[in-house]
């Protein structure tokens, strides 16, 4: 309305304007006056109808669906294509368990998957116990299901190895082991008060890199969990110096914007038999067994403290 109202005024001024000049102009000339011309242009312009915005009701339905969806993601540790293939059907299930679309989103680098956790821009994650309770204590997330297997995490030099007693003996020395903010990183990192005689790290993907670095001698120590360990050391090749007590292992965790009925159905759907078929690639990666098994909070409660010298969480 005010863009024509304008037009109006403006339309009205010129023909005032230029009335005197149009009106000479066309002496002679037997077509329509120079100010009924005008006169209809005005008309027109005001009586013709604006072309009327869409309602609400006829977006289209999939740009409604996807606007409302919850995004479901986990750490960048695979390749893109990898990850899809692992979490994508994940995602479809839950979407089909709650009615509601869950879209899978892979965060690509660590540093990206970092920062849109801590502005809530995920609503389901599946990663490490230490970040399930950091949502849990600072981002009003619950725990759902988890791999059933507890966590235990072990030191190890190779056997040989006899000035090394003990953990706190090989502040300064070099261990294969992965980049923090992996939990095994950081409990060996935990264990060194001083910060000028903290490990060096030798960044090594995979736990049977990081074994292979210690009996090969390329570090004086590596951390991985007990598991992996007597799954690749069945001949005594190296001796642990150092065990964490038992802790919860990767869940799933769901945030705010996803109700706590949809939470219930998420965790029931989860743990179910329903479940092998979607979660089946999941579960081969992460050594689950047959099925995740039911979680909560208070299990997962004080393995934030890990992150506490993690940049940008505290």
């Amino acid at each position: 309305m005010i863009a024509k109202s304008t037009l109006v005024v403006s339309l009205f001024v010129l023909s005032m304007t230029f009335a005197s000049s149009l009106a000479a102009d066309s002496s002679g000339n037997q077509s329509t006056p120079p100010m009924q011309a005008i006169a209809a242009a005005i008309k027109k312009v005001v009586f013709t109808p604006s072309t009327p915005m869409p309602a609400k009701n006829t977006i289209p339905e999939q740009i409604v669906e996807e606007q409302d969806a919850l995004v479901f993601t986990a750490p960048p540790r695979e390749t893109s294509e990898v990850a899809k293939e692992t979490y994508q059907p994940v995602a479809a299930y839950l979407s089909q368990v709650i009615g509601r679309k869950v879209r899978y989103k892979y965060p690509g680098t660590w540093g990206v998957y970092r920062t849109e956790m801590l502005q809530g821009g995920y609503d389901i994650i599946f990663d490490g116990p230490h970040f399930n309770s950091y949502r849990m204590e600072k981002l009003s997330h619950n725990i759902l299901v988890k791999i059933p297997e507890r966590h235990e995490f072990a030191v190890i030099v190779k056997k040989d190895s006899k000035p090394f007693q003990n953990v706190r003996q090989m502040a300064g020395r070099t261990f294969c082991t992965h980049a923090p903010p992996n939990l095994g990183t950081l409990v060996l990192l935990g264990q060194f008060d001083n910060p000028s005689r903290q490990p060096v790290i030798i960044n090594t993907k995979g736990w049977d890199k990081i074994y292979a670095g210690v009996v090969a001698g390329k570090c004086v120590g590596g951390i991985l969990p007990v598991l992996n360990l007597k799954k690749y050391d069945n001949t005594g090749l190296t001796r642990i110096v150092f065990k964490t007590p038992a802790m919860p292992n990767q869940a799933f965790s769901a945030g705010p914007r996803v109700s706590p009925e949809d939470q219930a159905k998420i965790a029931q759907a989860l743990a179910s038999a329903d479940a092998s078929g979607p979660t089946e690639k999941l579960r081969a990666a992460y050594k689950v067994g047959d099925s995740f098994s039911l979680a909560n909070n208070q299990e997962y409660s004080g393995l934030a403290e890990y992150l506490r010298n993690e940049w940008g969480y505290y």
